[in-house]
């Protein structure tokens, strides 16, 4: 597509935090616009960051990790997910500054891979983000009988009315609650950091100085399943690469939010930069401090219990002889599995909407209220909530159930991270074919293109070897096998139904189109900060 036949840009819009442009002077389902509005302040996109990374999988999931690798293994894993997501970050924040696209990921697959590439991305990432709902609504059901006998079905109701409600109101609302989230769960992050220093130091009621114990005696690796020496070594650490994963999945939603920004040519390439290292900040730090105030052999850490009693944070706190914190923590996450299932909504609807823009669903689910707001689109991804029920059924194996979203919500995150990573690289070579300069970008990421396939061959890896153990000899077993791979036919099974059906085929450098959907003049606005004073630019540097 030519560039004269790109959007043209609105007349009269009109930005400012509380207008929103006129929607009449867009061209909707082209170019991947879709029918929202800008009303995500600056802050709101970078705490929205915050909450997407930060939730179940530092507080609790980080447990059974570190039994599996030892201290070595966990700090490792961490840090090479860390490194991935660093690089997929980078791709996806260049495209989303060009193309703050209805959805954003599902487009980009569609217009710089194949159609039925991005049928299938909506289909695999959003079905398992709205299936998440459930698991979040349950475990918060799972959380409150930490204190109380109360109805589990009274606390799984309250939850899902809640997460409706936030998300049919304007996307500022559902960004000031993120911001909310997202601000309790950074302050118990800080606030385990310092605890767990006191404890290593001895300064609990115990006053027993902890050191670096745990990396002396067992050692810095653990043994995999009895097997010795390196290999079981090795193996512990690739063990662990799942949980890492899975606590990192998610941090690249808050690109989604490009479409809804009063400002992304400036906060999503901010989120890029800081958002990315912040959150890999979070969890090195925190897998260096469990590595030092827990013992990897406590049976504690591979409890199941979906409570705090298995974080090994509080783990470690109980064993310094602290009996108040565990509440905290507990109700720390808590609120980390409403704002999941809060999240998991949100975007589960913007795939919906993202699938109407490149017409793949009918155009009802693209309607909108009169706050842009795409309401259909999130009652269709709520309806998935009402699933939590099932886990108070004789039918339902909550463990098992567990296991199942856990692998398909990790696998098709690191699917849809290959396939964004790919995406970018196409577009790299389209700008390349059609002599397209980069330095007439909002934003170059750096390290292109090689960020973009480190990231793309990264997550390819992780993904296939996400369920080695079945293949280690005496291990097979099918229902573990299906749980860790079943994602990855759900990502092909569309790819090939769309192919055989509409004919579509793997779009050219030459002619990608580059130009429909990007911003014009009138569009956003510029927030601007006078950095008069030293608190001033504190505050522009935080948020």
């Amino acid at each position: 597509m030519e560039k004269e036949d790109a959007i043209q840009p609105q007349a009269g819009a009109n930005f400012d935090y509380e207008a929103h442009p006129k929607e009449e002077g867009l061209q909707l389902n082209v170019g991947g616009r879709g029918g929202t509005q800008r009303r995500l302040r600056n802050y709101q996109v970078t705490m929205i960051g915050f909450c997407s990374g930060i939730g179940t999988g530092l507080f609790v999931g980080t447990g059974a990790a570190y039994a599996k690798a030892g201290p070595a293994g966990l700090l490792l894993a961490y840090l090479v997910v860390g490194l991935v997501l660093w690089c997929v970050m980078q791709s996806i924040a260049e495209l989303a500054t060009l193309l703050p696209t209805a959805g954003s990921f599902p487009h980009w697959a569609t217009r710089f891979i194949d159609p039925a590439v991005g049928f299938s991305l909506a289909i695999s990432y959003g079905y398992c983000y709205t299936i998440a709902i459930a698991s979040e609504v349950s475990a918060a059901a799972v959380i409150v009988s930490y204190w109380t006998d109360l109805t589990p079905a009274v606390v799984i109701t309250v939850g899902l009315v809640l997460i409706l409600a936030i998300n049919l109101m304007s996307v500022r609302f559902y960004g000031e609650t993120e911001v909310f989230g997202g601000a309790v769960k950074v302050l118990c992050f800080l606030g385990l950091v310092i605890v767990s220093i006191v404890i290593t130091a001895g300064g609990g009621p115990k006053h027993e100085t902890i050191g670096f114990r745990f990396w002396n005696n067992p050692g810095p690796w653990t043994n995999y399943n009895g097997i010795t020496g390196p290999t079981g070594h090795f193996l512990g650490f690739l063990s662990s690469f799942v949980n890492a994963s899975f606590s990192f999945i998610g941090v690249e939603t808050v690109v989604i939010t490009a479409a809804e920004s009063v400002d992304p040519h400036r906060s999503i390439p901010k989120a890029a930069r800081r958002v990315t290292y912040r959150i890999a900040f979070f969890y090195v730090l925190g897998a260096l401090l469990i590595g030092i105030i827990v013992d990897p052999r406590n049976a504690g850490l591979t409890s199941g219990s979906d409570n705090a009693n298995s974080s090994p944070f509080v783990i470690a706190i109980k064993e310094a002889g602290i009996n108040a914190l565990p509440s905290i923590v507990n109700a720390c996450i808590l609120i980390a599995a409403w704002s999941a299932g809060n999240s998991y909504c949100w975007v589960g609807s913007r795939m919906i909407l993202a699938m109407t823009t490149d017409h793949q669903l009918p155009q009802v689910f693209g309607r909108v209220t009169k706050k842009g707001v795409p309401y259909v689109a999130v009652i269709a991804a709520w309806l998935f909530g009402p699933l939590a029920y099932l886990s108070k059924s004789r039918f339902w194996r909550r463990s098992q159930a567990f296991t199942w979203l856990l692998n398909l919500s990790t696998v098709a995150g690191l699917i849809a991270w290959a396939t964004l990573s790919f995406c970018y690289i196409r577009f790299y070579a389209a700008m390349k074919a059609q002599n397209v300069s980069r330095d007439s970008l909002p934003w170059k990421a750096p390290l292109q293109p090689y960020a973009a396939w480190f990231g793309f061959i990264g997550s390819t890896i992780i993904t296939l070897i996400a369920g080695f153990p079945v293949f280690l000899k005496g291990n097979w077993n099918s229902s573990d096998f299906v749980a860790s791979y079943i994602g990855i036919p759900i990502f092909i099974v569309p790819i090939l139904g769309w192919k055989l059906f509409y004919g579509t085929k793997f779009a050219r450098a030459a002619s990608i189109d580059l130009w429909s959907g990007r911003l014009q003049d009138g569009e956003i606005m510029e927030q601007k900060n006078p950095h008069q004073t030293l608190w001033r630019r504190f505050v522009d540097w935080l948020f």
